[in-house]
């Protein structure tokens, strides 16, 4: 049975109201994450939209051969799409449901109770000099309401609206600490409730980042030519949380108090809410009766030079799309370090509920751009989104690069191999391997790789040593914050200078291999190759290997299991963790004492310990393979080297990873066309009033989130059936419309304020309950659904 992973990286725009829209979206990847674990786990099965997905995934299974896991590991967000992202990732590592943070959508995400207490208009007569402007919005022939919104809605909308302008000016009409007391409930709520276990596997990395901005900013150093270096203002303030996934379910994700300051912080829309600021959470936590125990730990974490500076206290955060509304640099940087067992599908998907924000599309362009549509696009619309194609074309870029790489070394492996059984013989296959014997091979094959390197060596072992020190400098500032340094390259010169002291101003002998004094830092620092080099094994056991069926499933499974054990002895050295709370006080010392730095570095991390266990785990593991994939390790392992001479300075000390290309999806109502055509315009209503609108009418949340599911609906079953490409778009079609059904049938009951929501929606698909549904209909959506996969997919054909 082959095996794959699909690994979604989620990354959630802002869009203020149009939060309730990316929770229906998000909910639908919650609920496939969660039948994919259940399928994996062979649980019991479970009712509604998620037996649904539970039947796609077993079909892929039962008549393709590919048993597929849905692991949403990396998220991300800014502003409205930050909230979504921050309770779908503790609904990750926690196991509890969703739920919940629906209610607190469709219930509190109101204008009436938003609105902070000062703000309200305290009789008709309030403001009696803006009734003309309420007026005009809101009664005038041709008005937004009565164009826009629906009969039964509009007393309801004015009603709003009226309280909205006749409150204070000038001041921002929502409660901060109104919304962090929502936010703050809608977690409790979530945990409230029986966990399920969590939705990746233990000991998996998870990654929330959500953005933020620093009103007033911090100043930050940047190195230049002349002078030296200048201090600028920085704005940029991301919170992130990284976490490895517990095995029970009911552990939170981190302090609730804190995942409640990142999203208010990152949606802290400017002039609707005031910046957050430190002391509004500190009352939340007084007004709800909660300790903050690791308050000094957070704040030093993510605002750490306001806290060297002492003023964390009065730093104002505003909302995180001011500067970064699609967070993807955060999503590409949680990619290194991630551990994978099986063949790996990573996608970045995106949610955009309002890709053509000007209307553009289709409308008349020879019109003047009129004067509030020039300021609004200037100074927040343009700033916001041209970023977003950047990044895009980065992933691209990055993608390129991986497939270009993979052609190297997979034109190198018949000259490697060739060269590795030149280089031993019969005899690397006959003996038996032991841990004696290994390290011994691999010694012989490092040796022969930078003979046969020449003069490519010299660049392959500057590059090793350059990146050691950088991540070596960047140990010792994470563990040392009381030197204050804006970035690790003062403790990089100060490591080089020790290092040519030792002896290694000159890295390579004049025979063309490493020299002694090299090879002894490498011996004791030199972390990242050891890991390289499983990954490689790791990497063709899941990807080649397993295709073949000369090998049994149990011996690649057994071999799996044997690499991610060793591995494991590696992983626990990186970071800061196993120095011990001493090696502090050494780190401070850095700068007059660098080469205690590296001895205690080294004496703690004690790799040449950790090679002698991985070797007796590796020799074991040999010896019970078969002779074929014993030989094959054994081929990757030894040739390990010459690969890696050739591809770490192209890598730019990156290293083979896990990943080889990114492909980039996105969800938007302009994509999910199965139901009803027309897009953003002719299927969300918080577009309303600049995305405002979900805020002034239950209806209208309701409609936005229903339509949320059905086309994160969609969308989750177009990105499973593009894992197989034999999977037939007449199935992909029947999948969607019983996930449809499913999702109308469990919502019927509880979206009541328009009455016909449901109905007609149900109508639209052809399949009032108990009759068949137009299958030609979704089938034609669907063919064409499938051509937009391909076109947002950043990787080649």
């Amino acid at each position: 049975m082959r095996q794959k992973e699909l690994r979604l990286a989620l990354v959630c725009y802002g869009g203020v109201s149009l939060a309730v829209y990316m929770h229906g979206v998000t909910k639908e990847l919650w609920h496939l994450a969660r039948a994919s674990r259940d399928h994996v786990g062979d649980s019991p099965p479970a009712a509604g939209v998620r037996a649904v997905y539970r039947d796609l995934l077993a079909r892929i299974e039962g008549e393709h051969g590919l048993r597929l896991r849905v692991l949403p590991d990396i998220v991300t967000g800014a502003s409205a799409g930050g909230i979504n992202a921050i309770f779908l990732a503790e609904a990750i590592h926690s196991g509890a449901s969703l739920e919940p943070l629906t209610e607190l959508w469709l219930e509190t995400a109101d204008v009436d109770r938003l609105l902070d207490p000062k703000a309200r208009p305290w009789s008709r007569a309030a403001k009696l000099w803006a009734m003309p402007l309420v007026w005009w919005l809101l009664r005038r022939p041709g008005n937004a309401v009565s164009e826009s919104v629906a009969p039964e809605t509009r007393a309801e909308v004015r009603r709003k609206v009226s309280h909205l302008i006749r409150g204070r000016w000038f001041e921002p009409p929502f409660s901060g600490l109104g919304f962090s007391k929502l936010l703050y409930d809608g977690l409790m709520a979530m945990a409230a409730e029986t966990p399920e276990p969590p939705l990746l596997p233990p000991g998996h990395p998870l990654d929330l980042l959500v953005t933020a901005t620093d009103f007033r900013g911090h100043l930050s150093l940047l190195r230049l030519n002349s002078p030296p270096a200048v201090e600028e203002s920085e704005h940029r303030l991301p919170i992130g949380f990284r976490s490895k996934v517990p095995a029970q379910g009911g552990e939170p994700l981190a302090e609730p108090l804190e995942l409640t300051l990142a999203a208010r912080a990152t949606a802290s829309f400017p002039g609707a809410f005031p910046p957050l600021q430190l002391g509004e959470i500190d009352e939340l936590a007084l007004d709800r009766g909660r300790e903050w125990a690791t308050r000094s730990q957070f704040v030093e974490r993510v605002m750490p030079v306001h806290a060297r500076q002492g003023n964390a206290e009065n730093v104002s955060l505003i909302d995180g799309s001011v500067l970064i509304n699609a967070p993807f640099a955060a999503a590409r940087a949680a990619l290194p370090s991630r551990p994978a067992q099986r063949e790996v599908d990573r996608r970045f998907v995106y949610i955009d509920p309002t890709p053509d924000r000007f209307g553009t599309v289709g409308a008349r362009i020879d019109k003047p751009v009129g004067f509030f549509a020039a300021i609004v696009g200037s100074i927040s619309a343009i700033p916001r989104e041209q970023p977003i194609r950047d990044n895009l074309e980065a992933l691209e870029k990055q993608t390129r690069e991986a497939i270009k790489l993979q052609r190297i070394v997979g034109a190198l492996r018949p000259q490697v191999e060739e060269s590795v059984e030149r280089l031993f013989g019969l005899t690397l296959f006959l003996d038996k391997p032991t841990p004696k014997r290994l390290a011994s091979w691999r010694n012989k094959a490092q040796t022969a790789a930078a003979e046969k390197a020449g003069y490519a060596f010299h660049p392959y072992a500057q590059a090793k040593v350059a990146g050691i020190v950088d991540t070596l400098a960047r140990t010792v500032l994470e563990s040392a914050p009381a030197l204050k340094l804006a970035d690790a390259e003062p403790i990089v010169l100060r490591l080089r200078e020790e290092l040519d002291a030792r002896g290694l101003a000159s890295l390579v002998e004049p025979s063309g291999t490493a020299s002694p004094e090299a090879i002894a830092f490498l011996r004791a620092h030199d972390l990242a190759f050891r890991i390289r080099r499983l990954r490689l094994i790791a990497r063709r056991l899941s990807r080649e290997w397993e295709a073949d069926p000369s090998i049994p499933d149990e011996a690649l499974e057994a071999a799996r299991e044997a690499i991610y054990r060793i591995l494991a002895l590696y992983f626990a050295r990186e970071g800061t963790g196993h120095l011990g709370d001493d090696f502090a006080v050494i780190a401070e010392n850095v700068m007059s004492d660098p080469g205690a730095v590296l001895d205690a570095l080294a004496e703690r991390r004690l790799l040449p310990e950790i090679d002698a266990q991985a070797e007796q785990l590796l020799a074991d593991a040999l010896e019970a393979m078969p002779k074929e994939l014993r030989r094959r390790v054994l081929l990757a392992y030894l040739g390990f080297p010459y690969y890696d001479v050739a591809t770490l300075p192209l890598l730019q000390n990156e290293g083979l990873t896990e990943f080889d290309a990114v492909k980039v999806d996105r969800i938007s109502p302009e994509d999910a066309r199965s139901i009803r055509a027309g897009g953003t315009g002719a299927t969300l209503r918080g577009t309303e009033f600049y995305n405002f609108g979900a805020f002034f009418s239950r209806a209208y949340r309701e409609n936005d989130y229903l339509w949320g599911r059905l086309h994160g609906a969609e969308r989750m079953i177009d990105l499973v059936c593009s894992t197989h490409p034999g999977f037939e778009e007449s199935d992909c079609a029947e999948f969607k419309r019983r996930a449809f059904l499913a999702i109308l049938d469990e919502e019927e009951g509880r979206l009541l304020a328009d009455p016909r929501l449901v109905s007609d929606i149900r109508a639209e698909i052809g399949a009032a309950r108990g009759q068949p549904a137009r299958d030609e209909t979704i089938m034609r959506a669907a063919s064409e659904t499938s051509s937009q996969v391909s076109s947002n997919s950043c990787s080649p054909p």
